[in-house]
Formats: C-alpha cells, sequence, structure tokens
C-alpha cells in the first residue's frame, strides 16, 4: 500500500491526469445525455447550453499546456540566467545556497521538486493532476486551466439549476397538493419538491450536487491562487511564511534550537506589475528575444 502510494504522490504519473480525463468526460456526457435534450425540449437558448462545451475547448487547451510547458527547470546552462531574476532576500532564499542533489546554485524563489527531480525556477507546486511542477513559465497556463475549469463547473450547475426550476414551474407542481401518513391533505412545499425531483431525475439531481460542490471547491482555490498571484506570492513561500509565522504563536512548542523568522514579501511591486510578472514571466521574455 505504501509503494502504492508513493508511486501516485512521489513520482511522476500519469494516474491522476487519466483519472482527470475521465470524470470530465462522465460528467460531460452525463450532461449531453440528460440535460441537453431535456432542456431543448423546454425551448433553452442553443447558445446557453453550447457554452460548457466552449469552456471544455478552452480548458482542455490550457490543461495540455499546463501539462507539457516547461515550468522552468533550471541548468547549468542558464543557472547564471536566473541567478539575475530576483533579488535574494537573506531569509528565506539566502543567497550562495547550491542545491545538493543538482549540484547547482539556488536563484531566489527556486525550489528542488522531489517528485520531477529538478530544480524549479519561481516554483509555486508540483500538481499531480496535470503531472508536471508549476512554475514561472507554465503558472499562466495553470491559472487560465483553473479559472475555465471553475467556469464550467459553475455554468454547468447553473444551467441544471435553471432547468428543474423551470420543470417545476412548467409542470404547475408547486401548486399541487398530496396527502400525508396522517391522512391530511397538505400543500406541497420544497422538500416535497427537491424529493420528487431527486425521485424522477436523480442522476441531473447527482451531477447538479457533484459540480455545485465541485464549483465551490475549485472557485475557493482559484481565489487563493488570484491572490498569490495579485500579490507576487508563490505556493510554497506562502507555506513557508504561514510556517515562519506560526514559530512566534505562544500557543505553539518549538525546539530551542528553531530560530523564529519573519517572512517579508521583498517582491511584490503592485498589483499590475505582479500580473505582468505572472502572464509574462521576464526570463521566458528574454530568451525568445535572444534568439
Amino acid at each position: 500500500m505504501l509503494r502504492f502510494l508513493h508511486y501516485l504522490f512521489h513520482t511522476r504519473n500519469h494516474t491522476f491526469v487519466i483519472l482527470h480525463l475521465i470524470l470530465q468526460g462522465m460528467v460531460y456526457t452525463e450532461y449531453t445525455w440528460e440535460i441537453f435534450g431535456l432542456c431543448q425540449e423546454l425551448e433553452f437558448s442553443l447558445n446557453y447550453l453550447f457554452l460548457p462545451y466552449l469552456l471544455l475547448i478552452v480548458n482542455l487547451v490550457f490543461f495540455a499546456l499546463s501539462c507539457e510547458t516547461n515550468p522552468g527547470t533550471i541548468t547549468k546552462a542558464n543557472e547564471l540566467l536566473f541567478l539575475q531574476v530576483y533579488e535574494f532576500d537573506e531569509g528565506m532564499f539566502p543567497k550562495n545556497m547550491r542545491c545538493s542533489t543538482c549540484d547547482l546554485r539556488k536563484p531566489a524563489r527556486s525550489k528542488h521538486c522531489s517528485v520531477c527531480n529538478r530544480c524549479v525556477h519561481r516554483f509555486d507546486h508540483h500538481c499531480v493532476w496535470v503531472n508536471n511542477c508549476i512554475g514561472a513559465w507554465n503558472i499562466r497556463y495553470f491559472l487560465f486551466y483553473l479559472l475555465t475549469l471553475t467556469a464550467s463547473a459553475a455554468t454547468m450547475a447553473v444551467v441544471s439549476t435553471v432547468f428543474l426550476v423551470q420543470l417545476v414551474m412548467v409542470s404547475d407542481l408547486y401548486l399541487e397538493t398530496y396527502v400525508d401518513d396522517f391522512g391530511h391533505l397538505q400543500v406541497v412545499d420544497t422538500v416535497f419538491v427537491i424529493q420528487y425531483l431527486f425521485l424522477t431525475f436523480p442522476r441531473i439531481v447527482f451531477l447538479l450536487g457533484f459540480v455545485v460542490v465541485l464549483s465551490f471547491l475549485l472557485g475557493s482555490y482559484l481565489c487563493f491562487c488570484l491572490y498569490l498571484a495579485a500579490t507576487n506570492q508563490t505556493t510554497n513561500e506562502w507555506y513557508r511564511g504561514a510556517r515562519a509565522w506560526c514559530q512566534h504563536c505562544p500557543h505553539v512548542a518549538w525546539t530551542p534550537s528553531a530560530e523564529p523568522q519573519v517572512y517579508r514579501n521583498i517582491h511584490s511591486r503592485g498589483l499590475w506589475s505582479n500580473l505582468r510578472e505572472i502572464f509574462l514571466p521576464a526570463v521566458a521574455h528574454y530568451e525568445r528575444k535572444k534568439k
């Protein structure tokens, strides 16, 4: 079991990429099979119904780019170039540090990924869903991938909700009455409507629940990633900064040898400069001009 978990999370493999595509395919198959045709019968706008497919195409493009784009691998050939991009803060990223695995000087904001076995410029995190590190050169693709994935889930949730609500309105279900277990005549309430819809359209209701939860989770993570981008931080830096902050917490016990350090973000240059750095990474732009 431990070997299997090590293979899944600590070695590069396509397991989660395949799982991602399977889940996405299942969701879209269910949407096409169950919702698309019924919505056409209720005369929904085709532009409205085709929006999830458009988002899927765009999402798959950025998914492929996130998977295949070099995140900013540091090598002997480009080591000196990367060393000049960011200044060292002498705290989280001290000067003249070497990677013991790659035997390279570590540029500021870089990190060695144990999964990919390489040092990555402006390392953010290793994502198992794209089977690649997220770094300076593919973070923009990853953000667009996350945005379109969130938008596609949210769009499906909206379409499914509108379909079920319109179905209830068209059938006048909310005006009906029913006899309860005690023989009393009751007016249909919200709970009864939900139970009726679940029994009549179980797959649509289950799909709705799944995409609503997915939209919330992806949306929360997207907001976190946009916050990091706006403040010019990486996930790695945020995590290490949070740990450094926790060392000052009186309720957390630390060993006397652990020297608490205060993390100060010296790389933020304002919102638009930070976003420009994400979408126009300096070294990649420089190398294109050099070619």
